[in-house]
């Protein structure tokens, strides 16, 4: 029996899906703890490139069960075109997905409301993916939310409208020019509500504790990343949920100390998607190229992503606060050609230099302190070993684990599932 966790290091976008569905076939559960449909897992294999929104990254598998755990909110919209997108490939969701009970459902009226807060907010908006999340989050700690185990209940339709009540009266509250036509928005959620009940529900909690008692092996599945945790981010910036390694045993009712290995996943520079302090951010070409190369626009709101270099500051940071046990360096390829690359490996702090990651990192308070390396010109997408990796790129992985103290395992050479060399 083993419970390992694999999450994200930076500001999501680290490539969790493709490494999650290189580890599958260790795994006998693969398991989603946290978010909901603003985080979007690709996955790329026999030359065929899969987006997923709320189904873990296990689903393309035979051998495993996927679970939606407690800790995620679920889009029934969403959530159904996601399933007809995958009817082509003749998966059996039936017997290979299931959702916990207890997570919790995103209404229409939650992103009517998250449109009317982001629209309110002017130049101080968040860059929301207005996806519903944040006000699903809201009523779940509020004690207002529906769950997926209320659709099994006769007062179902009862609660439903009660809510959304609610939420009629506080768009009205914002006062901003919101136009929707919520009757055609429900019909849709309500269909979607009646595919959401062809699968079984379960309480996953207990699922995965017989699990761990019958010895099956359990990957847990996070979302986003580690400076969009809710508590430990670059707040207000961040997610609404807690996205570090604490969220998998709320999201999932696993005990801390059945967690044995944490993977963490991180890029060979920083990505970051809309508002928020970015202190490593290259608003000359460098960042252009990154972007370019790296196809960095995101694969469910297509908006493209700020670039800049490695920040060691934040990835030991980051490190620390999961108790990382192994590393994933994503997107080495993407370096390839750079005359120079630089690494953040400290900052100058309202005049003094540290590095640790403080309470306000915002470009007023803090400017990077740079370590140069030489690049490489070689196309690393066809490697297949570490050992023919460029000298230079052996060096700036040798000098990333000299300086964060943890082993990097795995280096992505491309999104392909078969890009993918061990070390």
């Amino acid at each position: 029996m083993t419970v390992d966790l694999l999450l994200g290091l930076q500001w999501g976008d680290e490539g969790k899906g493709k490494i999650v569905d290189v580890l599958t076939s260790k795994y006998d559960i693969i398991a989603r703890f946290q978010g909901g449909p603003n985080a979007g897992h690709t996955l790329e294999f026999d030359g065929i490139k899969h987006v997923l929104r709320t189904i873990p990254s296990g689903i393309f598998h035979k051998n495993n069960i996927n679970i939606i755990g407690n800790g995620v909110v679920i889009d029934p919209v969403v959530f159904k075109s996601e399933i007809d997108g995958l009817a082509k490939f003749n998966l059996d969701l039936k017997s290979k997905l299931i959702i916990s009970r207890k997570a919790h459902l995103i209404l229409p009226t939650h992103r009517l409301l998250d449109a009317a807060s982001e629209t309110a907010k002017g130049k101080a908006k968040i860059g929301s993916t207005l996806k519903g999340i944040s006000p699903t989050y809201m009523d779940k700690t509020g004690r207002n939310g529906i769950r997926v185990g209320d659709i099994e209940l006769a007062d179902f339709k009862d609660k439903y409208r009660a809510l959304a009540n609610k939420h009629e009266e506080m768009i009205a509250f914002y006062d901003v020019a919101i136009q929707y036509n919520l009757p055609e928005l429900e019909k849709e959620f309500f269909e979607a509500i009646e595919d959401l009940r062809k699968l079984d529900f379960i309480d996953s909690e207990e699922y995965l504790a017989k699990a761990q008692k019958e010895g099956k092996s359990i990957l847990c599945e996070g979302a986003q990343g580690s400076l969009l945790d809710v508590d430990f981010g670059t707040y207000p910036f961040v997610t609404s949920s807690n996205t570090t390694a604490a969220g998998a045993c709320t999201g999932l009712g696993i005990a801390p100390n059945k967690i044995k290995e944490v993977f963490g996943i991180f890029k060979a520079y920083t990505t970051r998607v809309g508002s928020g302090p970015f202190p490593t951010e290259d608003f000359g070409d460098d960042g252009d190229v990154m972007a370019k190369v790296g196809n960095e626009f995101g694969s469910v709101t297509g908006r493209k992503r700020r670039c800049g270099w490695l920040d060691l500051v934040a990835l030991k940071y980051a490190i620390q606060i999961n108790g990382v046990t192994q590393l994933m360096m994503m997107k080495g390829d993407v370096l390839s050609g750079f005359e120079t690359l630089k690494v953040c490996t400290g900052y100058n702090y309202k005049g003094e230099v540290i590095h640790h990651l403080p309470f306000n990192i915002e470009e007023e308070n803090v400017t990077p302190i740079y370590t140069e390396f030489k690049g490489w010109a070689q196309d690393l997408t066809g490697l297949t070993t570490f050992e023919s990796l460029p000298k230079e790129l052996k060096d700036y992985i040798e000098f990333i684990e000299k300086e964060v103290e943890v082993p990097i395992k795995i280096i992505s050479v491309g999104p392909d599932r078969k890009q993918t060399i061990m070390k």
